[in-house]
C-alpha cells in the first residue's frame, strides 16, 4: 500500500516553487530586474540605477527573487554580482501551458461560432 502523504511530499514542494515563482513574478518591479539580467551578471548598484526606489528597496526584491531560485547571487565582500536562473521559469511555462489545451478549444468554439453567425448574416 501507497503511503498517500508521503507520495503528496515531491509534489508539495513543487507546488511551492511554483508558489515562489508566480509571487515573485507578480511584481512589475521584480520583472523588470529579470529583464535586465537576460544574458547578463550585474551588481545589485547596477540593477538598481533604472529604479526610482531606494537600493535597500532593490535588493528586497532580489532577495524574493533568490528565494524564488530565479536569480542567483555570488558575494565577494560587500560586492553582490546577480545573475539570472531560467529554470524556474521554464518550470512555470510548463504548468501554465498544461492548460493551453482549455484555451485552445474555447478559441475554436467561438471560431465556430462566428462562423456560424456570419453565415446566418448572409442568408
Amino acid at each position: 500500500m501507497i503511503d498517500e502523504q508521503a507520495a503528496t511530499v515531491p509534489d508539495m514542494q513543487q507546488a511551492d516553487r511554483l508558489n515562489a515563482v508566480f509571487a515573485a513574478l507578480s511584481d512589475p518591479v521584480r520583472r523588470a530586474i529579470l529583464e535586465r539580467l537576460d544574458g547578463e551578471e550585474l551588481l545589485v548598484s547596477e540593477l538598481a540605477e533604472p529604479f526610482d526606489i531606494s537600493l535597500q528597496a532593490v535588493s528586497k526584491h532580489i532577495q524574493v527573487l533568490v528565494r524564488a531560485g530565479l536569480i542567483s547571487q555570488e558575494r565577494t565582500g560587500r560586492i553582490s554580482r546577480c545573475r539570472l536562473d531560467a529554470g524556474p521559469i521554464y518550470d512555470a511555462a510548463v504548468w501554465v501551458n498544461r492548460y493551453s489545451k482549455y484555451w485552445q478549444a474555447q478559441f475554436e468554439t467561438l471560431a465556430a461560432w462566428l462562423e456560424d453567425l456570419d453565415e446566418t448574416k448572409k442568408r
